[in-house]
């Protein structure tokens, strides 16, 4: 049974997650773009949304590009530039953890904006605040397993999770051996970060998809105007 259920999370889930967010990403870009954002809450609180936002975003940036090119990135370009299997360990250890207090930090500021001012939490949906949440979950996993590499400061551990991600995208069997004894909190990592890729088509998150090109270049403005009367204001949604 643990077999089994260790080729279904991280042998057969992995398809299943990508399939969803490449096809139900297009999905919505073509049917539903009005869609392609959430509820603005810009006026209410806007110092805290700006720290928060910036931190958060600089942090979650880097900290995927370092997944992005940490698990993707074939072991022999590193053995090819020198960067031994423990050095590269403590580079991602040093680098992801203090992006991750970074991060932290600003999705804090931005969770508690969102659950405890009563008039933000009105015009947030159920969808912005549980991608939010997960995002702090996985974010706090992610961090956990800080203390886990410390223990395995050679590498060896690293290079079996840069083999399985490489084994997913390239087609290959046998990925779900090699985490099949994995640490249980990198396990739980794994499990969570393919399913935000899951339900990554059904959230705000797709906002990603348009940025940095779409974004910047976006008309989509607000007209907002006081209620005493005041000129209008056009505003950029959030």
């Amino acid at each position: 049974m643990t077999q089994f259920l260790n080729e279904f999370l991280f042998g057969f889930y992995p398809y299943v997650c990508l399939s969803v967010f490449m096809v139900g990403s297009i999905l919505r870009f073509e049917h539903g773009q009005y869609s392609w954002r959430s509820g603005s809450s810009q006026l209410l609180r806007r110092r805290q949304l700006m720290i928060g936002s910036v931190l958060f975003h600089v942090g979650i940036l880097i900290i995927f590009l370092g997944h992005f090119v940490g698990l993707l990135t074939p072991i022999w370009v590193f053995d090819a530039l020198g960067i031994s299997h423990g050095a590269k360990q403590i580079l991602a250890i040093v680098v992801g953890g203090l992006a991750g207090v970074v991060c932290f930090i600003g999705a804090t500021m931005l969770i508690h904006r969102r659950l405890f001012d009563a008039r933000i939490r009105k015009t947030s949906s159920f969808g912005d605040i549980a991608i939010l949440l997960l995002l702090y979950v996985q974010l706090i996993l992610g961090m956990s397993t800080i203390f886990v590499s410390l223990r395995h400061l050679d590498g060896h551990e690293m290079v079996k999770f840069m083999e399985w991600a490489q084994r997913i995208v390239t087609f290959r069997g046998g990925a779900a051996d090699l985490v099949a004894d994995a640490h249980p909190i990198f396990k739980a990592h794994l499990f969570l970060g393919l399913t935000i890729f899951l339900v990554f088509p059904f959230t705000r998150l797709v906002h990603i998809l348009s940025a940095p090109v779409w974004y910047l270049g976006r008309r989509g403005y607000q007209i907002v105007r006081t209620r005493k009367g005041g000129a209008a204001r056009r505003l950029p949604a959030e």
